[in-house]
Protein backbone atom coordinates (compact mmCIF):
# COMPACT_ATOMS: atom_id res chain seq x y z
CA UNK A 1 0.00 0.00 0.00
CA UNK A 2 2.73 2.43 0.88
CA UNK A 3 4.54 1.46 -2.77
CA UNK A 4 1.58 2.59 -3.97
CA UNK A 5 0.64 5.78 -2.41
CA UNK A 6 4.18 6.82 -3.27
CA UNK A 7 3.75 5.93 -7.09
CA UNK A 8 0.54 7.53 -6.80
CA UNK A 9 2.59 11.06 -5.63
CA UNK A 10 5.13 10.62 -8.43
CA UNK A 11 2.64 10.38 -11.25
CA UNK A 12 1.09 13.77 -9.45
CA UNK A 13 4.71 15.22 -9.39
CA UNK A 14 5.01 13.91 -12.88
CA UNK A 15 1.65 15.79 -14.02
CA UNK A 16 2.64 19.38 -11.91
CA UNK A 17 5.85 19.14 -14.03
CA UNK A 18 4.17 18.79 -17.21
CA UNK A 19 1.74 21.50 -16.62
CA UNK A 20 4.15 23.98 -15.32
CA UNK A 21 6.05 22.99 -18.61
CA UNK A 22 3.29 23.92 -20.59
CA UNK A 23 2.16 27.42 -18.99
CA UNK A 24 6.25 27.97 -19.11
CA UNK A 25 5.84 27.33 -22.82
CA UNK A 26 3.07 29.69 -23.45
CA UNK A 27 5.27 32.83 -22.08
CA UNK A 28 7.98 31.59 -24.71
CA UNK A 29 8.37 33.91 -28.32
CA UNK A 30 7.63 31.79 -31.04
CA UNK A 31 10.70 32.56 -33.03
CA UNK A 32 12.79 31.09 -29.66
CA UNK A 33 12.22 27.97 -30.68
CA UNK A 34 14.99 25.34 -31.52
CA UNK A 35 17.22 28.07 -30.69
CA UNK A 36 19.53 28.32 -27.47
CA UNK A 37 17.31 31.29 -26.11
CA UNK A 38 14.91 29.03 -25.57
CA UNK A 39 16.56 27.47 -22.73
CA UNK A 40 18.20 30.93 -21.70
CA UNK A 41 14.11 32.24 -21.36
CA UNK A 42 13.01 29.42 -19.81
CA UNK A 43 15.92 28.91 -16.88
CA UNK A 44 14.92 32.69 -16.48
CA UNK A 45 11.12 31.68 -15.90
CA UNK A 46 9.62 30.81 -12.28
CA UNK A 47 7.20 28.18 -13.27
CA UNK A 48 9.88 26.46 -15.74
CA UNK A 49 12.06 25.88 -12.79
CA UNK A 50 8.87 25.02 -10.47
CA UNK A 51 8.24 22.25 -12.90
CA UNK A 52 11.81 20.88 -12.99
CA UNK A 53 11.53 20.70 -9.33
CA UNK A 54 8.49 18.93 -10.11
CA UNK A 55 10.01 16.18 -11.93
CA UNK A 56 12.77 15.70 -9.53
CA UNK A 57 10.34 14.89 -6.88
CA UNK A 58 8.83 12.70 -8.98
CA UNK A 59 11.80 10.93 -9.78
CA UNK A 60 12.30 10.83 -5.88
CA UNK A 61 8.85 9.51 -4.89
CA UNK A 62 9.26 7.03 -7.93
CA UNK A 63 12.53 5.43 -6.16
CA UNK A 64 10.74 5.35 -2.76
CA UNK A 65 8.06 3.34 -4.14
CA UNK A 66 10.34 0.96 -5.94
CA UNK A 67 12.63 0.81 -2.64
CA UNK A 68 8.62 -0.48 -1.08
CA UNK A 69 7.47 -2.65 -3.54
CA UNK A 70 8.29 -4.18 -6.87
CA UNK A 71 8.57 -2.75 -10.58
CA UNK A 72 4.86 -5.42 -11.58
CA UNK A 73 3.09 -2.59 -8.84
CA UNK A 74 5.04 0.97 -9.29
CA UNK A 75 5.08 1.02 -12.88
CA UNK A 76 1.75 0.51 -13.71
CA UNK A 77 0.12 3.08 -11.20
CA UNK A 78 2.53 5.49 -13.09
CA UNK A 79 -0.13 5.51 -15.55
CA UNK A 80 -2.29 7.51 -13.59
CA UNK A 81 -0.15 10.64 -14.50
CA UNK A 82 -1.88 10.94 -17.69
CA UNK A 83 -5.01 11.50 -15.97
CA UNK A 84 -3.92 13.39 -13.64
CA UNK A 85 -2.08 15.46 -15.89
CA UNK A 86 -5.39 16.33 -18.23
CA UNK A 87 -7.54 17.18 -15.22
CA UNK A 88 -4.71 19.65 -13.63
CA UNK A 89 -4.29 21.53 -17.41
CA UNK A 90 -8.45 21.48 -17.62
CA UNK A 91 -8.16 23.58 -13.72
CA UNK A 92 -5.38 25.52 -14.59
CA UNK A 93 -6.11 26.52 -18.31
CA UNK A 94 -9.80 26.46 -17.35
CA UNK A 95 -10.54 24.36 -20.66
CA UNK A 96 -13.30 22.38 -20.50
CA UNK A 97 -12.16 18.15 -20.94
CA UNK A 98 -15.47 16.96 -22.72
CA UNK A 99 -17.46 13.58 -22.22
CA UNK A 100 -14.73 12.26 -24.73
CA UNK A 101 -11.67 13.06 -22.23
CA UNK A 102 -13.65 12.15 -18.78
CA UNK A 103 -14.63 8.94 -20.51
CA UNK A 104 -10.54 8.17 -21.23
CA UNK A 105 -9.93 9.17 -17.76
CA UNK A 106 -12.69 6.70 -16.44
CA UNK A 107 -11.23 4.10 -18.69
CA UNK A 108 -7.68 4.54 -17.67
CA UNK A 109 -8.46 4.64 -14.03
CA UNK A 110 -11.02 1.91 -14.04
CA UNK A 111 -8.34 -0.65 -16.21
CA UNK A 112 -5.63 0.43 -14.10
CA UNK A 113 -7.24 -0.89 -10.67
CA UNK A 114 -8.66 -3.69 -12.84
CA UNK A 115 -5.30 -4.97 -13.60
CA UNK A 116 -3.51 -4.05 -10.13
CA UNK A 117 -6.70 -6.04 -8.50
CA UNK A 118 -6.51 -9.15 -10.30
CA UNK A 119 -2.70 -9.17 -10.46
CA UNK A 120 -2.08 -8.77 -6.89
CA UNK A 121 1.96 -7.87 -7.53
CA UNK A 122 3.46 -9.28 -4.85
CA UNK A 123 7.27 -8.14 -4.37
CA UNK A 124 10.27 -10.48 -4.31
CA UNK A 125 13.79 -11.24 -3.20
CA UNK A 126 17.01 -9.27 -4.17
CA UNK A 127 18.46 -8.45 -7.68
CA UNK A 128 19.67 -10.56 -10.45
CA UNK A 129 23.09 -12.08 -10.21
CA UNK A 130 25.65 -10.75 -13.50
CA UNK A 131 24.44 -13.98 -15.78
CA UNK A 132 20.47 -12.37 -15.39
CA UNK A 133 21.58 -8.95 -15.84
CA UNK A 134 23.07 -9.76 -19.30
CA UNK A 135 20.13 -11.79 -20.50
CA UNK A 136 18.04 -9.35 -19.80
CA UNK A 137 20.01 -6.09 -21.13
CA UNK A 138 20.88 -8.72 -24.50
CA UNK A 139 17.09 -9.43 -24.29
CA UNK A 140 16.12 -5.87 -24.34
CA UNK A 141 18.87 -4.50 -26.90
CA UNK A 142 17.61 -6.88 -29.13
CA UNK A 143 13.73 -6.12 -28.83
CA UNK A 144 14.15 -2.86 -28.51
CA UNK A 145 16.17 -3.23 -31.61
CA UNK A 146 14.01 -5.47 -33.54
CA UNK A 147 11.39 -2.76 -33.20
CA UNK A 148 13.52 0.38 -34.21
CA UNK A 149 14.51 -2.07 -37.43
CA UNK A 150 9.86 -1.99 -38.00
CA UNK A 151 10.25 1.67 -37.28
CA UNK A 152 12.78 2.30 -39.92
CA UNK A 153 11.25 0.61 -42.97
CA UNK A 154 7.23 1.50 -41.76
CA UNK A 155 5.90 4.55 -42.86
CA UNK A 156 2.75 6.57 -40.56
CA UNK A 157 1.01 4.99 -37.81
CA UNK A 158 3.18 1.46 -37.73
CA UNK A 159 6.19 3.27 -37.50
CA UNK A 160 4.72 5.58 -34.51
CA UNK A 161 3.60 2.28 -32.95
CA UNK A 162 6.82 0.74 -33.09
CA UNK A 163 8.81 3.90 -31.64
CA UNK A 164 6.54 3.50 -29.02
CA UNK A 165 7.15 0.49 -27.80
CA UNK A 166 10.39 0.80 -28.11
CA UNK A 167 10.27 3.65 -25.58
CA UNK A 168 7.93 2.34 -23.09
CA UNK A 169 10.42 -1.34 -22.90
CA UNK A 170 13.23 1.42 -22.23
CA UNK A 171 11.56 3.16 -19.86
CA UNK A 172 10.28 -0.45 -17.99
CA UNK A 173 14.18 -1.39 -18.22
CA UNK A 174 15.14 1.91 -16.59
CA UNK A 175 12.92 1.31 -13.64
CA UNK A 176 14.94 -1.94 -12.96
CA UNK A 177 17.95 0.10 -12.80
CA UNK A 178 15.96 2.59 -9.91
CA UNK A 179 15.22 -0.82 -8.44
CA UNK A 180 18.32 -1.97 -8.23
CA UNK A 181 19.97 1.49 -7.13
CA UNK A 182 17.25 1.59 -4.16
CA UNK A 183 18.40 -2.00 -2.86
CA UNK A 184 22.08 -1.25 -2.90
CA UNK A 185 21.00 1.95 -1.49
CA UNK A 186 19.57 0.50 1.77
CA UNK A 187 22.59 -2.12 1.83
CA UNK A 188 25.25 0.55 1.99
CA UNK A 189 24.80 4.49 0.97
CA UNK A 190 28.99 4.52 0.00
CA UNK A 191 28.72 1.84 -2.27
CA UNK A 192 25.84 3.70 -4.59
CA UNK A 193 28.29 6.50 -6.67
CA UNK A 194 30.55 3.25 -7.48
CA UNK A 195 27.51 1.28 -8.77
CA UNK A 196 27.09 0.42 -12.24
CA UNK A 197 23.19 0.08 -11.72
CA UNK A 198 23.33 4.08 -11.81
CA UNK A 199 25.02 5.00 -14.76
CA UNK A 200 23.11 2.43 -16.43
CA UNK A 201 19.94 4.19 -15.45
CA UNK A 202 20.88 7.32 -16.94
CA UNK A 203 21.78 6.11 -20.41
CA UNK A 204 18.59 3.99 -20.66
CA UNK A 205 16.78 6.61 -19.79
CA UNK A 206 18.54 9.15 -22.22
CA UNK A 207 17.68 6.27 -24.80
CA UNK A 208 14.80 5.81 -24.00
CA UNK A 209 14.00 9.17 -24.02
CA UNK A 210 15.46 9.70 -27.39
CA UNK A 211 13.29 6.30 -29.22
CA UNK A 212 9.92 8.86 -27.68
CA UNK A 213 10.44 11.66 -29.11
CA UNK A 214 10.86 9.76 -32.64
CA UNK A 215 7.88 8.17 -31.66
CA UNK A 216 6.21 11.67 -31.20
CA UNK A 217 7.66 13.05 -34.33
CA UNK A 218 6.77 9.63 -36.73
CA UNK A 219 2.95 9.97 -36.33
CA UNK A 220 0.46 10.92 -34.15
CA UNK A 221 -0.33 10.79 -30.34
CA UNK A 222 -3.50 8.45 -31.14
CA UNK A 223 -0.77 6.02 -32.32
CA UNK A 224 2.25 6.43 -30.39
CA UNK A 225 0.31 6.97 -26.80
CA UNK A 226 -1.19 3.54 -26.55
CA UNK A 227 2.10 1.79 -27.54
CA UNK A 228 3.68 3.66 -24.94
CA UNK A 229 1.10 3.42 -22.39
CA UNK A 230 0.56 -0.11 -22.91
CA UNK A 231 4.19 -1.64 -23.11
CA UNK A 232 5.58 0.00 -20.08
CA UNK A 233 3.67 -1.58 -17.44
CA UNK A 234 3.49 -5.06 -19.33
CA UNK A 235 7.53 -4.82 -19.97
CA UNK A 236 8.11 -3.58 -16.15
CA UNK A 237 5.80 -6.89 -15.00
CA UNK A 238 7.67 -8.92 -17.16
CA UNK A 239 11.20 -7.44 -15.39
CA UNK A 240 9.78 -7.84 -11.92
CA UNK A 241 8.70 -11.51 -12.38
CA UNK A 242 11.53 -12.58 -14.52
CA UNK A 243 14.54 -10.14 -12.69
CA UNK A 244 13.39 -9.66 -8.58
CA UNK A 245 11.30 -12.80 -8.29
CA UNK A 246 7.93 -10.77 -8.01
CA UNK A 247 4.77 -12.59 -8.21
CA UNK A 248 1.59 -12.11 -9.95
CA UNK A 249 -1.69 -14.24 -9.67
CA UNK A 250 -2.07 -16.52 -12.89
CA UNK A 251 -5.10 -18.53 -14.20
CA UNK A 252 -8.71 -17.64 -14.89
CA UNK A 253 -7.19 -14.22 -13.08
CA UNK A 254 -5.50 -13.38 -16.68
CA UNK A 255 -8.65 -12.61 -17.96
CA UNK A 256 -9.66 -9.99 -15.99
CA UNK A 257 -5.83 -8.56 -16.54
CA UNK A 258 -5.98 -8.43 -19.79
CA UNK A 259 -9.33 -6.83 -19.47
CA UNK A 260 -7.78 -4.16 -17.63
CA UNK A 261 -4.73 -3.76 -19.82
CA UNK A 262 -7.68 -3.71 -22.87
CA UNK A 263 -9.11 -0.61 -20.37
CA UNK A 264 -5.71 1.18 -20.36
CA UNK A 265 -5.30 0.97 -24.26
CA UNK A 266 -8.81 1.94 -24.81
CA UNK A 267 -8.52 5.00 -22.45
CA UNK A 268 -5.03 6.22 -23.85
CA UNK A 269 -6.40 5.88 -27.66
CA UNK A 270 -9.24 8.15 -26.63
CA UNK A 271 -6.80 10.73 -24.41
CA UNK A 272 -4.04 10.96 -27.58
CA UNK A 273 -7.71 12.37 -29.47
CA UNK A 274 -7.95 15.26 -26.57
CA UNK A 275 -6.71 18.94 -28.29
CA UNK A 276 -5.63 19.40 -24.86
CA UNK A 277 -3.55 16.14 -24.62
CA UNK A 278 -1.86 17.62 -27.97
CA UNK A 279 -1.04 20.84 -26.45
CA UNK A 280 0.08 19.21 -23.27
CA UNK A 281 2.92 16.79 -25.48
CA UNK A 282 3.61 19.23 -27.83
CA UNK A 283 5.13 21.54 -24.47
CA UNK A 284 6.60 18.71 -22.84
Amino acid sequence: MIAALLAVCAAMGNAAASVMQRMAARRVPRQQAMSPRLIVTLVRTPVWLGGIGALILGFVFQAAALSQGGLALVQPVLISELPFTMVLMSRVFQVSLGPRSWLAIVLLTGGLALLLFAAAPQPGGGGPDAEGWMTATAGTLATVWALVFVARITEGAGRAVAFGLAAGIGFAFTATFIKQATLVLEEDMSALPVTWQLYAMVVAGLCSLFLLQNALQSGTLVAAQPALTLSDPVASIVYGTAMFDEQIRTGLWIVPELTGIGLIVGGSFLLAQSPLFHAQMAAA
